[in-house]
């Protein structure tokens, strides 16, 4: 008898957690920013907040799978450590369908890039710099950069051109 109520508990807690995940079709959601928003996620994409979009402030970056990337850039002096996420766990909890990403920065500099090799590449969105919340005068509040000193490929036109800084937004496509 103890192992029937055992089960019975097991097949009880399993059945709440398949209820509360979402069917296929129904929109997963993500929840509003409470402060200022630093980045916005359009196009094809099942996770939205705002509308069609899904919208992220500070707290929310931050929170989305933090790590650490410690690399040289063609822009700064020696190692540098920054503290963001990886673009593919952005991408996922969005629910990104698309093939390419269109990034555009505060002064509409815009590049799209072929999602499969950003993730490959190891594409990285850095929050802070040494620390320190990255201002729009020193690249920020957001800035997509590489593992550059882990592969030589990092540093060529493609991957330089791709390194947007004052990053905006991005639209799945």
């Amino acid at each position: 008898m103890k192992l029937f109520g055992h089960a019975l508990i097991a097949v009880t807690l399993m059945a709440a957690a398949l209820m509360s995940c979402p069917r296929p079709g129904e929109a997963e959601t993500l929840a509003a920013p409470t402060g200022r928003v630093l980045l916005v996620v359009t196009g094809a994409i099942s996770t939205t907040n705002a509308g069609e979009t899904a919208a992220f402030d500070r707290d929310q970056l931050e929170a989305l799978a933090p790590q650490v990337l410690e690399t040289s850039t063609p822009w700064t002096e020696g190692v540098q450590h920054f503290d963001g996420f990886p673009l593919a766990v952005l991408l996922d909890r969005v629910g990104a369908k698309g093939k390419t990403l269109r990034a555009v920065a505060l002064n509409d500099y815009a590049v799209t890039m072929p999602i499969s090799d950003l993730i490959q590449a190891g594409a990285f969105v850095a929050i802070r710099q040494n620390g320190e919340a990255m201002k729009i005068r020193e690249r920020g509040p957001l800035w997509i950069i590489f593992p550059y000193d882990r592969d030589p490929r990092l540093t060529g036109d493609d991957f330089l051109n791709w390194s947007i800084w004052q990053l905006k937004s991005l639209e799945i496509q």
